[in-house]
């Protein structure tokens, strides 16, 4: 089942919206009805994008990924230099600016469903292997520019991303901005750690 991008415009207006409704009221009580009452519309132009609730759901999922990609998004002047790309990339990931992207309790919810609906299982399974292909795509640039050691770039974002999806589901429940920090800085160097970064002075040798 291929990955479906949200294109059109009244599609992407709908699943906000629906995003809304579900930060607001919980995703278990968002429906067809309040999210076209929430933008205005008639009830049947939601089900003309999306037939059911359960494709509203579809859509979400897509819409998650959409945002979450967005940590790959970097400035302009990092682009030449893959070292710096990658590095401002877990910065981004091990930041506030990741846990902002998407609201965790929307997140969750969507992701519980995936015990008991084969369809979004296989959606949130393509949704974080896109988030890890990217990563691992940077480590190769990395590696081929011997900025680092990776005897196995997909495994490294792999376990990034374990570290990742790990720490921020434990800081979900962490209350003290200091403890949350100090914390976040804890996983990011762990992560750094992986990566193997090459010195410098060793690159110019």
């Amino acid at each position: 089942m291929g990955r479906k991008s949200l294109k059109e415009p009244r599609q992407k207006e709908i699943i906000k919206a629906f995003y809304k409704v579900a930060k607001k009221e919980g995703l278990e009580n968002a429906s067809i009805a309040k999210t076209a009452e929430s933008i205005g519309i008639n009830p049947s132009l939601v089900m003309h994008y999306f037939k059911t609730r359960e494709h509203l759901i579809y859509g979400l999922i897509e819409y998650i990924l959409d945002k979450y990609l967005l940590i790959y998004k970097i400035p302009s002047e990092y682009a030449a230099h893959p070292r710096d790309t990658l590095l401002k990339v877990i910065d981004n990931i091990f930041s506030s600016k990741w846990n902002t992207l998407f609201d965790d309790s929307v997140s969750y919810s969507c992701y519980s469903l995936a015990f008991r609906n084969k369809i979004i299982k296989e959606k949130y399974k393509k949704l974080l292997d896109a988030l890890r292909k990217r990563l691992e795509q940077l480590i190769v640039d990395c590696k081929s520019k011997g900025a680092l050691v990776a005897e196995d770039p997909a495994l490294t974002a792999d376990i990034i991303f374990v570290l990742v999806d790990g720490a921020y589901y434990y800081l979900s429940l962490v209350d003290d901005k200091e403890e949350y920090q100090h914390k976040l800085l804890q996983y990011k160097k762990q992560a750094l750690t992986h990566l193997n970064f090459v010195s410098s002075a060793q690159l110019r040798k």
